[in-house]
């Protein structure tokens, strides 16, 4: 990374970032007449982010919506079209890959390995500006970002909120440690000074190789919006750690809602696992988890109660 010590080192590690990354996130058009964020009629915009050499690339499903293909534009006036490989709409990703030629790669980090006040660079290309770069820290993990498309609830567990300024555009962007690592995916404006971003750790890993292999994710979905809790001495003593998941809202009608769970619930543990962050709950919602008895084991009003909870497929709306 390039350094000019006529800098602050804060700036250096910001304009270091965007050296890094500007060519590596491309601008998106999808044609489309309803669908995604600002953009002209009959056209959404949006960014993305190189992820192989081969051309594949990495931006949010809620970008492309329910379209197969687009075109993306690059800092170095390049551009090709590219279609839809798949899109996965509870983590809101999507692999996309270019009929043409891409800049090399961008490097991915590590989320797990965050930690609250660190600082983070946005790069993406809000309202169509390409390469637009924004700075801010890590305002909080482990979210769950509740979704609604029509009368569909969908929840994206684990993201990354962040106070680098988001605008629209800025979706499928690229969220970066001050390594240029890319650390999450931009998916959202939920507010001034709030931006949220999907982490790149194991679990979205693993959601990105299966799009990449069969288009799809097939995943369960329990219906719960949940964040790390606290637990009380007494629990901490007894399972070994210091917090589990608060569940703070249950979708009406979901698995989560018939299996009896309830907001207020502290969720402790899931098929026999603790549960503290919201990716322990997240790495048991895959295909096989659909349909099949889950024990759930949740502290409310005092007492430990355990439910039984049967995961659901999630179904685009």
């Amino acid at each position: 990374m390039v350094h000019d010590h006529g800098l602050d080192a804060y700036s250096q590690i910001v304009s270091g970032v965007a050296a890094e990354l500007t060519g590596k996130v491309a601008s998106l058009r999808v044609p489309s007449g309803t669908r995604g964020w600002g953009g002209r009629q009959g056209e959404s915009l949006g960014s993305a982010v190189v992820y192989t050499n081969d051309g594949f690339l990495l931006t949010n499903a809620h970008v492309v919506g329910g379209e197969a293909a687009g075109t993306a534009s690059f800092a170095d006036g390049s551009s090709a079209p590219f279609h839809v490989v798949g899109a996965d709409p509870l983590s809101d990703l999507a692999v996309l890959r270019s009929a043409g030629p891409t800049p090399a790669p961008a490097e991915l980090g590590e989320a797990d390995d965050l930690v609250v006040g660190q600082l983070v660079v946005a790069v993406g290309n809000p309202l169509g500006l390409s390469g637009s770069v924004t700075a801010g820290v890590v305002s909080a993990l482990g979210r769950s970002l509740p979704t609604r498309s029509g009368m569909a609830a969908r929840l994206i567990e684990d993201v990354i909120q962040t106070d680098a300024a988001l605008n629209p555009g800025n979706s499928g962007g690229a969220l970066a440690d001050s390594s240029a690592r890319v650390v999450g995916i931009n998916t959202a404006v939920a507010g001034v000074g709030l931006g949220l971003a999907v982490p790149v750790n194991d679990t979205s890993r693993r959601i990105i190789t299966t799009l990449m292999r069969e288009g799809r994710v097939r995943r369960a979905y329990l219906g719960v919006v949940t964040m790390p809790a606290p637990l009380s001495s007494a629990l901490r003593e007894r399972f070994g750690r210091p917090a589990g998941l608060r569940v703070v809202e249950v979708v009406p009608g979901g698995p989560g809602a018939r299996a009896g769970l309830r907001a207020g619930d502290l969720l402790l543990t899931a098929a026999g696992r603790p549960v503290e962050k919201a990716q322990d709950l997240q790495r048991l919602m895959f295909a096989e988890a659909i349909g099949r008895p889950l024990q759930i084991t949740v502290m409310r009003n005092g007492a430990l109660v355990d439910v039984i909870a049967e995961p659901a497929e999630l179904v685009a709306a």
